[in-house]
């Protein structure tokens, strides 16, 4: 999770870096970036260097995006809650944005997203509602990243690819429906000329919407 005045920077590519304490090693190169309890950008995780904070420079604190060294160094203070030594070590990674998620293609069925970012999406957003099935095709667009290989692995045959992207679409919907990512219905209305599973959701959308104002609970004239 990264401050409101980072996510701008890093969506603006000021903010390339992010330093920790200690010798960090991450798990994972495809990284979500959170801002205010929501998904902002998907990153690739370039390189990581390790450097005592004797050796950190202003160079190194402005690629995270601070002002100085000791601007940082305050920070990491705060963060830790403990004093940062000369000695210590502390590792800078560096990170380069692949998607920014404000950045939504409507002629595209899945907005621009990848299958992997969507099931990253759904695995941390959406486990409370997921079926069985849903699920699994989760699991497997993590592991293996392609509907192709989804498709052979759960279901044994190329021909069920269509399972894979049916679900992929709903897992959309379902972010879209909690805001998880923002699109508004003019991006969605331009999108459901191409496809018949968002022109149906966009009609699902405005009924849902035309209910809860008949009955009260859009803040209607029956409301109290």
């Amino acid at each position: 999770m990264v401050k409101g005045r980072f996510a701008r920077l890093i969506l603006e590519g000021v903010k390339t870096t992010t330093t920790r304490l200690g010798k960090v090693i991450p798990r994972l190169r495809t990284v979500i970036i959170h801002s205010d309890g929501k998904p902002i950008a998907e990153a690739l995780i370039k390189n990581v260097t390790y450097k005592k904070v004797c050796e950190l420079t202003d160079e190194d604190a402005k690629r995270d995006g601070y002002n100085s060294v000791e601007e940082l160094l305050n920070d990491l203070r705060n963060i830790y809650g403990r004093d940062i030594h000369q000695e210590d070590v502390v590792s800078i990674i560096e990170f380069e944005i692949t998607k920014k998620f404000s950045d939504i293609n409507p002629k595209d069925i899945y907005l621009g997203f990848s299958p992997h970012t969507i099931a990253i999406l759904a695995n941390r957003y959406l486990k409370d509602v997921l079926d069985e099935e849903e699920k699994r095709i989760v699991e497997y667009i993590l592991r293996y990243r392609s509907i192709r290989t989804t498709a052979l692995k759960l279901f044994g045959s190329l021909e069920k690819r269509w399972i894979i992207r049916k679900t992929l679409r709903k897992l959309l919907a379902k972010l879209l429906d909690r805001k998880v990512i923002n699109v508004d219905d003019n991006t969605i209305e331009k999108l459901a000329e191409i496809s018949t599973f968002w022109r149906r959701y966009l009609m699902e959308k405005k009924n849902r919407y035309s209910f809860e104002q008949n009955s009260g609970f859009g803040g209607g004239n029956d409301s109290k």
